[in-house]
């Protein structure tokens, strides 16, 4: 498969950064209670591999990542912490390719939704469905645009590592009907002067809410929202709760 990541994973992991400030507490009270094993969709440099761990202790997590950049930083950050190292697994592969456990206690997928076209999606829903253990749940988020819209060329993030400051920014355009192109950008400056500019784009699926809820249904599935509204993370689970 491609990797939409080749080209700008050194800056992906050090720039979301930031949003795992915020996700971090919301998604550790999520996962309140959840039982394993975990399975955590493009974990892509194990920001949300690490709220997992401590938010379900002694559980054990299958990390997939397909990007072999992202891949790189995820399988460095779970080798350095031996509980970590213990416990994790990095798979090499996309979800739906990758061997996973006949059942399942919990699904996270962070920031990854989007790469999931809508036959894949319900491919994702039927293996929760099928698999999901009694008790167990998944968390995701969704993040927008909620469809197929104009985003105007904004800058996400900006840091500073040793002498040098980096940019992200980013726009989208609309795609079709249910997706947009994004439009990233990287720039990196050094002692004020710029020292170099990535540029690449992915498609992206978008889902809305209401959207999210109907196909969930056709697989039986319960779906709520959780933590702040602004952060987009549903609850999902085999049955009403």
């Amino acid at each position: 498969m491609t990797d939409q990541y080749e080209r700008s994973a050194e800056f992906v992991d050090v720039m979301l950064a930031p949003a795992w400030t915020a996700l971090d507490p919301v998604l550790a009270e999520a996962l309140r209670g959840a039982p394993g094993p975990v399975v955590d969709v493009g974990a892509g440099g194990g920001h949300g591999t690490r709220v997992i761990a401590r938010a379900i202790p002694q559980a054990e997590v299958f990390a997939v990542e397909p990007s072999p950049g992202l891949r790189a930083v995820l399988l460095a950050r779970v080798n350095e912490d031996p509980e970590l190292r213990d416990r994790v697994t990095v798979l090499p592969s996309d979800l739906l390719q990758a061997t996973l456990p006949p059942r399942v206690g919990t699904l996270v997928a962070m920031n990854v939704i989007g790469h999931f076209d809508p036959a894949e999606r319900r491919t994702i829903w039927q293996l929760l469905a099928e698999r999901l253990l009694p008790g167990g749940r998944a968390v995701l988020n969704l993040q927008p645009p909620a469809e197929p819209i104009t985003v105007p060329h904004t800058q996400f993030s900006e840091l500073r590592i040793g002498r040098r400051r980096y940019e992200g920014w980013g726009r989208a355009e609309p795609a079709g009907p249910e997706q947009v192109t994004w439009h990233m950008t990287y720039r990196a400056f050094q002692d004020g002067e710029p020292a170099g500019e990535v540029d690449v784009e992915y498609a992206w699926w978008v889902l809305g809410s209401e959207g999210l809820k109907a196909e969930l249904a056709e697989h039986g599935l319960h779906v709520s929202p959780t933590g702040p509204a602004d952060l987009g993370l549903w609850h999902i689970t085999r049955s009403p709760e």
